[in-house]
């Protein structure tokens, strides 16, 4: 009986989860923010690709389109790339990510990890939400609205 190579199965896999393994191995984007030290959920699913120079922290991460959703009141909107630079607890000159306050769009453009907190930044203020509101990735369209209406239709189909 045939078994595919561990690692074709893994590629698989990661490929279903919405996320291309990395030229240098199975890293996706999420795996990097853990290594620097922020939760997965500050990205929307769908990362297509990315790009790291993890000497200098320039980064660049791929949506297949611009993503918006709202989340504790706050619409947030993403542009189909995201830019800046990653170090340890600290992503700084963000390109593409912006916040809607009032009437106004404001660019985030930097975000820190203080404790058990994270700060967004959009230079002239900032806010602070607990990391614990990280720990899932919202989807586009919707945030983590999505995630209760899908656990709601898992139960309703396997009620039945």
């Amino acid at each position: 009986m045939y078994h595919p190579p561990l690692h074709m199965i893994a590629a698989c896999f990661a490929l279903l989860l919405g996320t291309t393994p990395a030229i240098d191995g199975l890293e996706t984007a999420y795996d990097i923010l853990q290594e620097y030290d922020f939760p997965i959920g500050i990205l929307p699913t769908g990362v297509k690709s990315y790009e790291i120079n993890k000497d200098t922290g320039k980064f660049a991460a791929y949506f297949d389109g611009s993503c918006s959703f709202t989340i504790k009141g706050y619409t947030l909107k993403y542009t189909n790339k995201i830019t800046g630079t990653i170090f340890k607890g600290r992503l700084s000159n963000l390109g593409g990510v912006q916040v809607k306050i009032m009437l106004f769009w404001l660019n985030i453009v930097q975000v820190t990890h203080d404790g058990e907190d994270l700060n967004f930044s959009v230079g002239i203020t900032s806010a602070s939400f607990s990391v614990d509101n990280f720990y899932v990735c919202p989807q586009c369209g919707c945030g983590f609205s999505c995630l209760s209406r899908d656990s709601n239709l898992h139960s309703l189909v396997y009620s039945s």
